[in-house]
C-alpha cells in the first residue's frame, strides 16, 4: 500500500483540529475573558531508507541519507493570554485586570481561576459570578449600601449615603509560572495543574501584578481577520491532502489495470 495515502490521512486530520480550534476561537469572539488558543502539530516518524554519512563501493561517504516522512500529527493546544480589549460597562460591580493576573473564585469547593470580571450579587447580597460561584474572598454587600467602590490595588468597600463603608475586603489576584499550562473547566474558569504551578496570591499592582479597573470588561482576544486568514490555510492544506490521497488512488488504480 502506497504510504501517501496514510500520510495525507494524517495531513487531514490534523487539518480537521486545526478547524476545530479555530471555530472555537470564533464561537467565542464577544466572550468575556476569553482567551484564544492555536493548535500546534509536529512531524511523525520517518522510513530510513540510507543512512546519511555510510560509504558507497568506492568508499566515498554518501553527504545526504533517504528518507521518508509518515505524516503529522497535533502535539498540543496553546492558549495565549495576551490582554483582550477593554469594554466601558458603568456596572460597579464589572471588574478588568490591566495586566497579569486571575480572579479567584469558590466552585463547589474547589478554586478556579478566572479573566472574566462580570460579578453580580445574589440573593443575600454575596458577590458572584454569573453562575452562582463567589468571588475569593466572600463579600456581602449589605442592604443599606447605595454604591461599591473597587480600588486599582484591590479594595472593594460597600458606602452608605454618607459615604461610610459598611464592608470593605481586599481582593487578591493570582500569578502561575505556567499560565499556558491552566486546564480550561468552561464557564470562562480555569484550573490549576502541575505544568502551569501553583497560584501564587499578591496585591493587584505590586510585583508585576496587575490592577484592577471598576466598571469595565476585559473581551476575548480574538483577532477575527487572523482567525480568518487561518481558516482559508486550514481549509487549503485539507483540500490539498484529500487531493493527494485522489491522485495516490489513481496511481493505485494505474497499477492494478496494467495487467487488463
Amino acid at each position: 500500500m502506497m504510504r501517501s495515502l496514510w500520510t495525507s490521512a494524517t495531513g487531514m486530520i490534523a487539518m480537521q483540529t486545526h478547524i476545530d480550534t479555530l471555530s472555537n476561537n470564533l464561537a467565542n469572539v464577544n466572550t468575556t475573558g476569553f482567551k484564544k488558543s492555536r493548535a500546534e502539530f509536529e512531524d511523525l516518524m520517518y522510513q530510513t531508507l540510507k543512512v546519511a554519512g555510510t560509504r558507497n563501493e568506492a568508499g566515498n561517504m554518501t553527504p545526504v541519507g533517504m528518507q521518508v516522512g509518515m505524516g503529522v500529527r497535533p502535539v498540543t493546544v496553546h492558549k495565549f493570554f495576551t490582554q483582550g480589549d477593554f469594554q466601558n460597562t458603568g456596572n460597579p460591580l464589572d471588574m478588568a485586570i490591566e495586566g497579569e493576573g486571575f480572579f479567584r473564585v469558590q466552585m463547589n469547593g474547589e478554586d478556579v481561576y478566572t479573566r472574566a470580571g462580570s460579578f453580580k450579587l445574589d440573593d443575600e447580597g454575596t458577590v458572584v459570578t454569573a453562575g452562582g460561584y463567589p468571588l475569593e474572598p466572600e463579600f456581602t454587600v449589605p442592604a443599606e449600601t447605595v454604591n461599591v467602590v473597587i480600588t486599582e490595588t484591590g479594595n472593594i468597600a460597600a458606602l452608605d449615603r454618607d459615604g461610610v463603608a459598611l464592608a470593605e475586603a481586599d481582593i487578591d489576584l493570582y500569578r502561575f509560572q505556567n499560565p499556558a499550562g491552566l486546564i480550561a473547566t468552561g464557564r470562562n474558569f480555569y484550573r490549576a495543574s502541575e505544568a502551569s504551578g501553583t497560584a501564587v496570591a499578591g496585591t493587584p499592582g505590586d510585583d508585576n501584578y496587575g490592577t484592577i479597573a471598576q466598571g469595565f470588561l476585559e473581551g476575548s482576544n480574538v483577532e477575527m481577520v487572523d482567525e480568518m486568514v487561518g481558516l482559508i490555510v486550514g481549509q487549503r492544506a485539507f483540500e490539498i491532502n484529500s487531493k493527494a490521497i485522489t491522485t495516490s488512488d489513481g496511481m493505485l488504480q494505474t497499477a492494478i489495470n496494467i495487467k487488463r
